[in-house]
C-alpha cells in the first residue's frame, strides 16, 4: 500500500467559507494526513469568533495577522511565508490551500516545482489561474451539495405528492463530453477500453477542477454511466479480489 500523505492544511480565514469547515475536512481526509493544520486572519475582529467553536473541533490553530495597512491582505503574506517554511522543513508531502484568492497562485506553482502534491479548494469564484495551478481543485459547493444528497438520502422517505420525476441533473454538457472522449482515446487499449482509475487521474490532469460531484455524481462511474456515447465493461481482478471498470467511445 502507498504511504498516505503527509498534508500542510493552509486556510485564509478572510476567503473561506466558515459554514464548510467540516466538508472541508472531510475531504482533506481522503488524499492524506492533515499533519498540519492552520487557519489565518486578524482574531481581534469580532468577525472572526465565530470561528473558534470550529477550530476547537478540528484541532486547527489559529495564526494571528493584523491588518496593517487598509485594503491590503496581510493574511495572504503570512500563509505565503509558512508554507516555504514547512516546505523547507520537509515534514510534508503536499498542501492543501484552502482559499478563493489568486493570489496564491504562484504559491501553488513554486509548491509543485519542489515536487509537492498541491490540492486547493475554493468556490466558485476563484480565479481561473489558481484552480490550474494546483494539482486538483475542489469546488466547495460541490462538497456542500455533495454533503446534504447524503443526508437526504439516509433521511426516512417521504411520501409522494406527484408521480411527476424529478429533473435530471444538467451534465449532457458537450464540453465535458468532448473532454471524457478525448481522454479515453488517449488511454485505450486496442480494443478501445480505458481502465476508468487512469481515466479519472488523466481528467484531473487536464482539468484539476474535474470532480463528478460538480455534476450531481459521488463517483465518476456513475456520472461516465448517465452519459450518451460511452460504454463500461467489469472486469474480475483476482489479485485485488474485486472488479475493475473499464470505459470506450461508442462505436
Amino acid at each position: 500500500m502507498d504511504q498516505e500523505l503527509r498534508l500542510a492544511v493552509l486556510i485564509d480565514a478572510d476567503n473561506a467559507p466558515r459554514s464548510a469547515l467540516r466538508e472541508i475536512m472531510a475531504e482533506v481526509a481522503v488524499y492524506g494526513a492533515a499533519t498540519v493544520k492552520r487557519i489565518y486572519g486578524d482574531w481581534t475582529t469580532p468577525n472572526m469568533n465565530s470561528w473558534k467553536p470550529l477550530l476547537l473541533e478540528h484541532a486547527i490553530t489559529p495564526f494571528q495577522q493584523y491588518s496593517y495597512t487598509t485594503g491590503k491582505n496581510a493574511t495572504d503574506s503570512a500563509m505565503i511565508i509558512d508554507a516555504m517554511d514547512i516546505l523547507y522543513s520537509g515534514n510534508c508531502d503536499g498542501f492543501v490551500l484552502v482559499s478563493s484568492d489568486s493570489d496564491f497562485t504562484r504559491l501553488a506553482t513554486r509548491l509543485r516545482e519542489a515536487g509537492m502534491k498541491v490540492y486547493g479548494m475554493g468556490e466558485k469564484k476563484t480565479p481561473k489561474p489558481f484552480i490550474v495551478a494546483c494539482d486538483k481543485f475542489v469546488y466547495i459547493e460541490s462538497l456542500k451539495a455533495a454533503e446534504a444528497a447524503a443526508v437526504k438520502e439516509t433521511a426516512p422517505k417521504a411520501k409522494k405528492k406527484s408521480s411527476t420525476p424529478a429533473p435530471e441533473p444538467e451534465v449532457q454538457s458537450l464540453g465535458i463530453k468532448e473532454l471524457i472522449a478525448q481522454s479515453v482515446e488517449d488511454l485505450a487499449d486496442e480494443d478501445g477500453y480505458a481502465y476508468l482509475g487512469d481515466l479519472g487521474n488523466l481528467l484531473m490532469k487536464k482539468q484539476p477542477d474535474f470532480d463528478p460531484r460538480n455534476y450531481g455524481f459521488s463517483k465518476l462511474s456513475k456520472f461516465i454511466s448517465s452519459l450518451d456515447g460511452f460504454e463500461t465493461d467489469e472486469r474480475h481482478n483476482a489479485k485485488y479480489q474485486g472488479t475493475q471498470i473499464y470505459v470506450r467511445n461508442k462505436k
